[in-house]
């Protein structure tokens, strides 16, 4: 890329290398923004191949597969390389052609591409066959010698898991159980869901940490509704004579003291009275 912007001016250079380095930094967490980004680019440069192909993938990212292809073509005519044509036709079954992409995995540039370019057609392939219907023909499509091999590739993952995810499709659970497995063996940089995949075949549900405490306020709140209304049918029962005995004994100790001299009990007072009456 660097070779191809050196055809611009400095100054126009410089400034399409900024929007292109935005382009990639935010193709995965932001990609509307990385397509604002490449757009800025194609018009600065549209006649460098490395802007085409970068506004090619951000349009791909956000789902534009027309002009993602367009892209994709132009970038190729101005290279003659072949190594966008797995992308290329991933862009036909977007655009709903999945028999082009499977006419495209049958042209010449096939055997041109390296082996990951080889893998990545083979991906696209089985796609086109299960967007036909065809499941039982996708996971032939998928059988091979890159899928049998226990070494390690960086598509090993996604061949595995796509070949995992065909079975399932096709009914075959306890196959699909273990190539998901495989598949998280060879998973090291995350790319895949596969661990997700396989607690979900064994029955284990995840449950977030966030909606479980919520869940708690939420119960905690109802336990003290609940305790609240309990004390409010509790006051309800009481009889009004033995809640107008408990007032009064509440009244006798909280302004008199037994400890004071003058403290003398209601009770005691009223028989006193009484008392005094008799005499009289």
């Amino acid at each position: 890329m660097r070779q191809e912007l050196l055809s611009l001016p400095k100054g126009l250079a410089e400034e399409v290398s900024k929007n292109l380095v935005m382009v990639a930094r935010l193709i995965d967490e932001d990609p509307e923004q990385a397509y604002a980004y490449s757009r800025i680019a194609l018009r600065l440069a549209s006649r460098v191949a490395a802007v085409r192909e970068a506004a090619g993938f951000a349009a791909y990212a956000t789902q534009k597969y027309s002009e993602a292809l367009a892209e994709f073509r132009a970038a190729k005519r101005m290279t003659g390389s072949v190594e966008l044509w797995p992308v290329m036709a991933d862009c036909e079954r977007g655009l709903g052609r999945p028999e082009r992409a499977l006419a495209m995995a049958g042209e010449p540039e096939v055997q041109k591409l390296d082996k990951a370019g080889q893998v990545e057609m083979r991906l696209v392939a089985a796609g086109a066959r299960r967007d036909q219907g065809q499941l039982e023909a996708a996971i032939v499509t998928l059988q091979s010698p890159e899928l049998a091999s226990n070494a390690v590739q960086p598509w090993t993952a996604r061949l595995r898991y796509a070949y995992a995810d065909a079975l399932l499709a096709a009914g075959r659970d306890d196959e699909a159980r273990e190539w998901f497995g495989k598949a998280l063996e060879a998973d090291k940089d995350g790319a895949t869901d596969a661990s997700d995949r396989l607690a979900e075949l064994d029955g284990v549900e995840f449950v977030d940490a966030a909606d479980l405490s919520d869940d708690e306020d939420q119960d905690g709140t109802a336990n003290l509704v609940d305790d609240e209304d309990d004390e409010d049918d509790a006051d309800e029962d009481e009889d009004p004579a033995e809640v107008a005995a408990a007032e009064r004994a509440t009244d006798v100790t909280e302004y008199y003291d037994e400890d004071d001299e003058e403290y003398e009990p209601l009770e005691q007072s009223a028989a006193d009275a009484d008392v005094r009456g008799d005499k009289a």
